[in-house]
Protein backbone atom coordinates (compact mmCIF):
# COMPACT_ATOMS: atom_id res chain seq x y z
CA UNK A 1 0.00 0.00 0.00
CA UNK A 2 1.49 3.35 -1.01
CA UNK A 3 2.90 5.42 1.83
CA UNK A 4 2.63 8.71 -0.05
CA UNK A 5 0.32 9.81 -2.79
CA UNK A 6 1.41 10.81 -6.29
CA UNK A 7 0.65 14.45 -6.90
CA UNK A 8 -2.03 15.52 -9.33
CA UNK A 9 -0.83 17.98 -12.01
CA UNK A 10 -2.38 20.84 -10.01
CA UNK A 11 -0.42 19.85 -6.87
CA UNK A 12 3.05 19.73 -8.44
CA UNK A 13 5.35 22.42 -6.99
CA UNK A 14 6.35 25.05 -9.51
CA UNK A 15 10.04 24.10 -9.19
CA UNK A 16 9.28 20.45 -10.05
CA UNK A 17 6.88 21.12 -12.91
CA UNK A 18 9.37 21.65 -15.79
CA UNK A 19 11.27 18.47 -14.91
CA UNK A 20 8.10 16.41 -14.47
CA UNK A 21 6.62 17.75 -17.71
CA UNK A 22 9.78 16.84 -19.65
CA UNK A 23 9.96 13.34 -18.19
CA UNK A 24 6.23 12.79 -18.79
CA UNK A 25 6.63 13.87 -22.42
CA UNK A 26 9.62 11.55 -22.92
CA UNK A 27 7.94 8.53 -21.29
CA UNK A 28 4.42 9.13 -22.60
CA UNK A 29 2.77 9.16 -19.16
CA UNK A 30 3.57 10.22 -15.59
CA UNK A 31 4.77 7.26 -13.53
CA UNK A 32 3.60 7.16 -9.90
CA UNK A 33 7.19 7.31 -8.71
CA UNK A 34 7.81 10.62 -10.47
CA UNK A 35 4.47 12.13 -9.47
CA UNK A 36 5.35 11.37 -5.84
CA UNK A 37 9.03 12.35 -6.16
CA UNK A 38 8.00 15.78 -7.47
CA UNK A 39 6.88 16.68 -3.92
CA UNK A 40 10.50 17.62 -3.21
CA UNK A 41 11.83 19.85 -5.98
CA UNK A 42 15.32 19.59 -4.46
CA UNK A 43 15.51 15.77 -4.42
CA UNK A 44 13.53 15.35 -7.65
CA UNK A 45 15.59 17.81 -9.70
CA UNK A 46 18.86 16.45 -8.26
CA UNK A 47 17.86 12.93 -9.34
CA UNK A 48 16.70 14.15 -12.77
CA UNK A 49 20.02 15.94 -13.34
CA UNK A 50 21.96 12.82 -12.37
CA UNK A 51 19.68 10.68 -14.54
CA UNK A 52 20.18 12.98 -17.52
CA UNK A 53 23.95 13.06 -17.12
CA UNK A 54 24.25 9.30 -16.69
CA UNK A 55 22.11 8.63 -19.75
CA UNK A 56 25.31 9.41 -21.66
CA UNK A 57 27.35 6.82 -19.73
CA UNK A 58 28.09 3.45 -21.30
CA UNK A 59 25.37 2.04 -23.58
CA UNK A 60 21.65 1.54 -22.96
CA UNK A 61 21.90 -2.27 -22.67
CA UNK A 62 24.60 -1.97 -20.04
CA UNK A 63 22.79 0.80 -18.14
CA UNK A 64 19.54 -1.19 -18.03
CA UNK A 65 21.41 -4.35 -17.04
CA UNK A 66 23.01 -2.48 -14.14
CA UNK A 67 19.59 -1.13 -13.15
CA UNK A 68 18.16 -4.65 -13.14
CA UNK A 69 21.02 -6.12 -11.10
CA UNK A 70 20.96 -3.33 -8.53
CA UNK A 71 17.17 -3.35 -8.23
CA UNK A 72 17.19 -7.11 -7.70
CA UNK A 73 19.75 -6.84 -4.89
CA UNK A 74 17.81 -3.97 -3.32
CA UNK A 75 14.49 -5.82 -3.65
CA UNK A 76 12.78 -2.97 -5.48
CA UNK A 77 9.86 -4.45 -7.39
CA UNK A 78 8.81 -1.05 -8.75
CA UNK A 79 12.23 -0.49 -10.31
CA UNK A 80 12.42 -4.07 -11.57
CA UNK A 81 9.24 -3.47 -13.56
CA UNK A 82 10.57 -0.17 -14.93
CA UNK A 83 13.97 -1.59 -15.89
CA UNK A 84 12.45 -4.77 -17.33
CA UNK A 85 10.16 -2.66 -19.48
CA UNK A 86 12.91 -0.30 -20.66
CA UNK A 87 15.37 -3.18 -21.17
CA UNK A 88 12.86 -4.91 -23.43
CA UNK A 89 11.46 -1.88 -25.28
CA UNK A 90 14.37 0.56 -25.41
CA UNK A 91 17.51 -1.54 -25.02
CA UNK A 92 15.95 -4.42 -27.00
CA UNK A 93 17.25 -7.03 -24.57
CA UNK A 94 15.59 -10.43 -24.97
CA UNK A 95 13.74 -11.93 -21.98
CA UNK A 96 16.57 -14.33 -21.13
CA UNK A 97 19.06 -11.43 -20.95
CA UNK A 98 16.73 -9.51 -18.65
CA UNK A 99 16.60 -12.50 -16.30
CA UNK A 100 20.38 -12.87 -16.46
CA UNK A 101 20.84 -9.18 -15.65
CA UNK A 102 18.64 -9.54 -12.58
CA UNK A 103 21.01 -12.29 -11.48
CA UNK A 104 24.02 -10.03 -12.11
CA UNK A 105 25.10 -11.68 -15.36
CA UNK A 106 25.02 -11.19 -19.14
CA UNK A 107 25.89 -13.29 -22.18
CA UNK A 108 28.05 -10.50 -23.63
CA UNK A 109 31.47 -10.75 -21.90
CA UNK A 110 31.97 -6.99 -21.50
CA UNK A 111 28.46 -6.40 -20.17
CA UNK A 112 28.81 -9.47 -17.95
CA UNK A 113 31.93 -8.02 -16.31
CA UNK A 114 30.17 -4.69 -15.71
CA UNK A 115 26.99 -6.23 -14.30
CA UNK A 116 28.95 -8.53 -12.01
CA UNK A 117 31.01 -5.55 -10.85
CA UNK A 118 27.89 -3.41 -10.26
CA UNK A 119 26.34 -6.20 -8.23
CA UNK A 120 29.52 -6.51 -6.14
CA UNK A 121 29.53 -2.75 -5.54
CA UNK A 122 26.00 -2.82 -4.13
CA UNK A 123 26.42 -6.08 -2.22
CA UNK A 124 29.69 -5.01 -0.59
CA UNK A 125 28.78 -1.33 -0.21
CA UNK A 126 31.74 -0.47 -2.38
CA UNK A 127 34.22 -2.73 -0.60
CA UNK A 128 35.19 -4.53 -3.83
CA UNK A 129 38.37 -6.53 -4.17
CA UNK A 130 41.36 -5.86 -6.40
CA UNK A 131 40.24 -8.89 -8.42
CA UNK A 132 36.80 -7.30 -8.94
CA UNK A 133 38.43 -4.13 -10.32
CA UNK A 134 40.81 -6.15 -12.45
CA UNK A 135 37.97 -8.14 -14.00
CA UNK A 136 36.18 -5.03 -15.24
CA UNK A 137 39.43 -3.39 -16.38
CA UNK A 138 40.51 -6.56 -18.21
CA UNK A 139 37.53 -6.30 -20.58
CA UNK A 140 38.46 -2.75 -21.54
CA UNK A 141 36.80 -0.42 -19.05
CA UNK A 142 38.75 2.62 -17.87
CA UNK A 143 38.74 4.09 -14.40
CA UNK A 144 36.42 6.81 -15.77
CA UNK A 145 34.02 4.08 -16.93
CA UNK A 146 34.24 2.44 -13.51
CA UNK A 147 33.31 5.76 -11.92
CA UNK A 148 30.27 5.87 -14.22
CA UNK A 149 29.31 2.33 -13.17
CA UNK A 150 29.52 3.38 -9.52
CA UNK A 151 27.43 6.48 -10.24
CA UNK A 152 24.80 4.32 -11.97
CA UNK A 153 24.73 1.92 -9.02
CA UNK A 154 24.24 4.89 -6.72
CA UNK A 155 21.51 6.47 -8.84
CA UNK A 156 19.60 3.20 -9.14
CA UNK A 157 19.96 2.59 -5.40
CA UNK A 158 18.56 6.07 -4.76
CA UNK A 159 15.37 5.29 -6.69
CA UNK A 160 15.24 1.76 -5.22
CA UNK A 161 15.31 3.16 -1.69
CA UNK A 162 12.79 5.88 -2.57
CA UNK A 163 10.39 3.35 -4.06
CA UNK A 164 10.90 0.80 -1.30
CA UNK A 165 10.20 3.44 1.37
CA UNK A 166 7.09 4.85 -0.30
CA UNK A 167 5.83 1.59 -1.89
CA UNK A 168 4.21 3.16 -4.95
CA UNK A 169 1.58 1.32 -6.94
CA UNK A 170 3.35 -0.28 -9.89
CA UNK A 171 2.22 1.31 -13.14
CA UNK A 172 4.47 -0.59 -15.56
CA UNK A 173 3.81 -4.15 -16.78
CA UNK A 174 4.39 -6.68 -13.98
CA UNK A 175 7.46 -8.92 -13.84
CA UNK A 176 8.23 -12.14 -12.02
CA UNK A 177 8.77 -11.36 -8.32
CA UNK A 178 12.26 -11.59 -6.88
CA UNK A 179 13.13 -15.08 -5.76
CA UNK A 180 11.06 -16.72 -8.50
CA UNK A 181 13.55 -16.24 -11.33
Amino acid sequence: MPRTKPLTPEQVPVDSKPTLDTLTKNIGFTPNMMAAFAQSPIAFNAWATLFGSLSKALDVKTRDSIGLAVSEVNGCNYCLTVHSYTAQHMAKLPADEIILARKGRATDPKRDAVVQFARKVIETRGQVSDADLKAVRDVGYTDANIMEIIALVTMYSFTNFFNNVFDHDIDFPAVTPAGMI
